[in-house]
């Protein structure tokens, strides 16, 4: 069978049948490269690799059109760098995937060269065009995926490279794209200067700015729940929503990674980019179809119906110990906790606060959605004291959605109780495995399906809505409150969530249904 004519059902004996039909095919051209750039990084090692092998055991990477490459300043061999990413990929007791593995590593070659100089990715252009000759692509039909996983301070460099270097010699179908990664500046001034020096090189169709939490499973079917099912339309605004929460949280702090957080931030780590992703999508009015470009058109709108954040909707807080990372200084304010108010002004959502909280070294872990709905007018079982009725969608770990519901509880007597209904994702698709993010949003990249990913004037509109905090956080003028590691984080957050109109359920607590 020719190259032309491989199909994913045909290749794959190790495919995951529920991703081949949400994903079909792989687009069929000619041969496909994909360079990681940074391969000898921690990024490329714990993430990239592992999704490209699954990528290819599943069979969505013919092994007869795909060769993988590492880039990156480190000297080391092929093997070396087989060797070093080995690890991370399979569990050496399960057999099957041993066998995959070594195919797979056969496809990876390794370049060593600098990121700023034409002579080591000239030798990178060489080599992907080896690759192209032996597998008789005509030149300009080939495909050419630049995965980046450096630091954005590189990325104007490398993609300067690129562009002089190792884009196709003609368009006969083909293509060169790359990925680059978060974070994409550090305000707005940052992130558009970024923007300029990239989208002078590379067209916005040519970008795809990845954020990872648009590729979790639970996040791609807020669509598909909103829009798809008829009780949801009616209760999905103002009138019957009092507030909406948008939850990450870690039971671990920076880790040795101190000096690195301490550039950024628990906000522009987490909430500008994945949080806000999750609110768009929750916020969102129907796009006119699934095409990219009207969803992301959907998207920008909300983020341009955000009103500024204002200083006393805003809790900061800095875990107890942070400062005894040697790497990170003594008088820092840069907050590990933050708790903000985002609140939108159009039709749908005036009058809605929408909760976005995240914090390292807390009580627990877990990222979710908690959309809680308002009081039952005339309330004849006096049961309000209980709680809300809340739709809570769990992001990760335990993948679940659920409705908590007020009943009855079973026995002679009319009391009631707090109960759910629950969709838990392990007990529900028992052996189904749920696609890693990067699995998804790179087959996406090499499908050329932008949806998932954030587009220029997107990350402009992000940056507007925070910038002028993070500024404020930056000069000091908004201080981080000190909290115990292993606690919920500042009392005072939970202070703002209660003047929000948050409404705690206590006595209640969700567990995830055994299988």
């Amino acid at each position: 069978m020719g190259s032309g004519q491989w199909h994913v059902e045909e290749r794959s004996t190790f495919r995951n049948d529920s991703f081949v039909r949400e994903y079909g095919t792989v687009p069929e051209t000619g041969c496909l490269s994909i360079v990681v750039l940074g391969a000898s990084g921690d990024l490329a090692k714990k993430k990239t690799f592992p999704a490209l092998f699954n990528l290819y055991r599943q069979g969505f990477l013919n092994p007869d059109e795909v060769h993988i490459f590492g880039y990156a300043r480190t000297k080391i061999s092929d093997e070396e760098l087989r060797d070093r990413i080995c690890g991370y990929l399979v569990d050496n007791k399960n057999a099957e995937q041993v066998e995959a593995l070594s195919k797979f590593l056969q496809l990876i070659k390794y370049v060593s060269g600098p990121y700023d100089s034409e002579e080591g990715f000239q030798r990178l252009d060489n080599a992907i065009s080896e690759h192209e000759i032996a597998k008789n692509s005509s030149e300009g039909s080939s495909r050419r995926l630049f995965y980046l996983a450096l630091p954005p301070s590189v990325y104007p460099s490398v993609c300067k490279m690129i562009k002089t270097c190792c884009m196709n010699k003609s368009d006969l179908g083909g293509w060169t794209r790359i990925v680059v990664e978060k974070p994409f500046g550090k305000d707005l001034e940052s992130a558009e200067q970024l923007s300029s020096q990239i989208g002078g090189l590379f067209d916005e169709s040519q970008i795809y700015r990845i954020d990872h939490y648009l590729g979790k499973e639970l996040v791609q079917n807020m669509l598909v729940l909103r829009f798809a099912n008829r009780f949801f339309l009616p209760l999905w605004n103002r009138d019957n929503i009092e507030n909406v929460q948008i939850v990450f949280r870690e039971d671990f702090g920076t880790e040795g990674r101190g000096g690195y957080f301490d550039e950024y931030g628990i906000i522009r780590d987490i909430i500008q980019n994945h949080l806000l992703q999750v609110l768009c999508l929750v916020a969102m009015e129907k796009p006119i179809s699934l095409k990219p470009e009207h969803i992301r058109d959907e998207k920008v709108k909300v983020l341009q119906s955000v009103v500024p954040i204002s200083d006393d909707e805003v809790v900061l807080g800095q875990y107890e110990g942070y400062r005894d990372d040697p790497t990170v200084p003594n008088d820092s304010n840069t907050p590990t906790f933050a708790t903000t108010i985002l609140r939108i002004h159009n039709e749908r959502w005036e009058g809605v606060p929408f909760i976005l909280k995240a914090g390292k070294a807390l009580n627990s872990r877990k990222a979710e959605i908690r959309i809680q709905f308002k009081d039952v007018p005339g309330d004849i079982f006096r049961c309000q004291k209980q709680g809300r009725n809340e739709f809570v969608i769990r992001l990760q770990p335990s993948e679940a959605m659920y409705m908590k519901l007020t009943v009855k509880q079973p026995g002679l007597e009319m009391n009631t109780v707090q109960s759910e209904l629950d969709l838990s994702y392990g007990q529900r698709y028992q052996g189904v495995a749920i696609p890693e993010a990067y699995e998804r949003l790179i087959l996406d990249t090499i499908k050329g399906d932008q949806q998932h990913f954030v587009r220029r004037d997107e990350l402009k509109v992000a940056w507007e809505i925070f910038t002028p905090l993070l500024h404020r956080i930056d000069k000091g003028e908004v201080k981080s409150i000190p909290y115990k590691s292993g606690s919920r984080g500042p009392k005072e957050a939970d202070q703002l969530l209660e003047k929000a109109g948050y409404l705690q359920t206590h006595g209640y607590i969700w567990i995830p249904p055994t299988l």
